[in-house]
């Protein structure tokens, strides 16, 4: 639910390592993927990110996977020039351009708003002025949002922010929540009615598995787990396992038998990988 089949980060993060463009071995393992049953990818690559539809569309073709593709602005540190020049009204009408008509000159339609995101402890006001563009272009398609948290901070904002503005919460999903390490914290959003991801899964350098996993126990306990998301969101070719790195394949491979470990039930499961994702992307 929250992967990126092709990203640049590069210029900003000064390392080459951020530019994931590597297509033979993304192939090979979205094809393990989908041999183990995985069949729809949500790709949240946006405007800024170094989007390329040619090379996704290619990626699933060779893959068999559907990958559903994203529009949206990501934040602050990554915006392109014109989130700064144009008014929010502008950018909602190149986002629902990209809902309608296609994205980049292709026929391929984005089927969901972001990532989009807030600065790590700070919202700034460019990224206030997308937030409010993503909510007139999600009130004209009904498209669901997909959101980012830095560090999982500022995901209570974000869930009153839509609600100012009168957001079906079950259209918005909060991602990167895991990253908070807080079960109450994750639990008052649930409460509201949003979805909320633990889509850093595997990166321990941010947070044990082991937390994702007994707040996970905690969520399915007090009954939320029907609003719950999993992915990776792989970001560099050191994260694929052609370089050494854990790739796509671990989440089901290794995260899935931790939770069983930690109390998590088949229907749980069942509710992260297959069922909550479809209720909300339709």
């Amino acid at each position: 639910m929250h992967e990126h089949t092709t990203i640049d980060l590069s210029e900003v993060k000064n390392t080459e390592d951020c530019q994931l463009d590597v297509f033979n071995e993304t192939v090979r393992e979205y094809k393990k993927l989908y041999n183990k049953g995985v069949r729809n990818i949500v790709d949240v690559t946006v405007f800024g990110m170094g989007r390329n539809i040619p090379f996704v569309q290619k990626v699933a073709e060779e893959s068999g996977i559907n990958i559903i593709h994203s529009t949206g602005f990501y934040q602050e540190e990554f915006y392109p020039i014109q989130v700064f020049r144009e008014t929010r009204e502008q950018l909602a009408e190149r986002m629902v351009k990209e809902i309608k008509e296609g994205i980049k000159g292709t026929e391929v339609k984005a089927e969901i708003i972001g990532e989009i995101g807030t600065s790590y402890k700070q919202w700034t006001e460019t990224e206030k002025k997308v937030f409010e563009a993503v909510v007139i272009a999600h009130k004209e398609t009904n498209k669901p949002i997909t959101t980012h948290t830095s560090i999982g901070t500022l995901g209570h904002e974000q869930v009153e922010f839509f609600k100012s503005q009168n957001v079906d919460l079950s259209r918005v999903v909060i991602g990167h929540v895991d990253l908070t390490g807080d079960a109450d914290y994750i639990l008052k959003m649930l409460r509201d009615g949003v979805y909320v991801e633990f889509d850093t899964v595997g990166k321990e350098n941010y947070m044990p598995d082991q937390t994702r996993a007994e707040i996970l126990k905690k969520i399915q306990d007090a009954g939320y787990i029907d609003h719950v998301f999993l992915s990776m969101d792989i970001t560099r070719k050191s994260h694929l396992e052609y370089k050494g790195g854990l790739g796509y394949n671990y989440l089901l491979d290794s995260f899935i038998p931790l939770l069983y470990r930690h109390g998590l039930t088949d229907e749980s499961i069942e509710k992260m990988l297959v069922i909550n994702p479809s209720v909300f992307m339709n």
